[in-house]
């Protein structure tokens, strides 16, 4: 049996399930990086981002505990960079 301690740190455990999301964009650059920023760091549930600019593709990857794939299009589309297919 556990003791309480044990058994009250176990009820106020939340878990938390993470998704991650890749994106094709066209945020090329550092500049373009910045410009996103206030956008992908204003939202509620982004617990991580980064875009890999270096490759053909630029890729984003966030990864979120709340949003959708739709979600995060929206706000890269908001802060006028597009989501390639």
């Amino acid at each position: 049996m556990l003791g309480t301690s044990k058994m009250l740190a176990r009820m106020k455990t939340k878990l938390i399930y993470m998704s991650t999301i890749k994106l094709k964009t066209n945020i090329n650059c550092d500049s373009c990086v910045a410009k996103v920023t206030p956008f992908i760091e204003k939202e509620e549930g982004i617990e991580k981002w980064a875009v890999d600019t270096t490759t053909k593709d630029k890729v984003l990857t966030v990864e979120t505990d709340s949003l959708t794939e739709d979600q995060v299009k929206a706000i890269v589309e908001n802060a006028g960079f597009k989501i390639k297919e």
